[in-house]
């Protein structure tokens, strides 16, 4: 199967998404709207492309009647441990997949499995696993909001974030653990909290956390 241009994989990560929740195929304006497009050119022709590499079909002449031609692989990847304690070292390779059957599916997002006990207090505890979403701007990252940020020669850890001026303190939700005040050029905020997946290797049950 042909690889996808990056407009096409946009495209096309939408169309499985919006198809697995809605359970039928969206409409043109929809597809545009979804891409930010004004025009119904670009969408027709990615269409075609996605048609001709065989990634989906559909019936000529009739409307939503797009459909799927291969397995969606769903799963988030879990990229490794997050500390809610000290601090661990930052995560990089996937290396397990977290089939949550689209739960919490969203193009980008990743999952950290908890190490420590620092934030039970918002009900994450040890061996839960974290559903996070990328940032790709930390300046629209909310004060209070729990992320995975990366601190510059130590590792990465899970926590509150806050920020003023040009430090940041990420706070731990248990009464026993300190703050972190840093400098914020020395954070990395690598994901916001979406999540949390507890019991994974038992009886899989979700809580979201807003």
């Amino acid at each position: 199967m042909e690889n996808l241009t990056s407009a096409q994989q946009e495209l096309y990560d939408w169309l499985v998404n919006y198809i697995r929740i809605s359970h039928h195929a969206p409409s043109i304006r929809q597809m545009m709207r979804a891409m930010n497009l004004r025009s119904p050119a670009p969408i027709q022709s990615r269409l075609e492309h996605l048609r001709s590499k065989g990634y989906i079909d559909w019936t000529e002449g009739k409307a939503r009647t797009i459909r799927l031609l291969r397995h969606c692989n769903l799963g988030v990847p879990v990229l490794g441990a997050i500390a809610a304690g000290g601090l661990v070292e930052p995560f990089t390779d996937t290396v397990e997949e977290l089939d949550i059957s689209g739960f919490f599916y969203q193009p980008g997002n990743f999952a950290l499995r908890v190490t420590g006990d620092s934030m039970i207090e918002d009900l994450i505890a040890e061996g839960d696993v974290v559903i996070m979403r990328p940032v790709p701007d930390p300046d629209d990252i909310k004060n209070g909001l729990i992320v995975a940020a990366r601190v510059d020669g130590h590792g990465t850890t899970l926590k509150r974030f806050y920020r003023k001026g040009d430090k940041v303190t990420l706070k731990p939700s248990n009464a026993k653990y300190h703050p972190i005040e840093i400098m914020a050029k020395h954070v990395q905020v690598q994901g916001v909290l979406v999540g949390v997946w507890r019991g994974y290797d038992q009886n899989l049950t979700a809580a979201a956390i807003h």
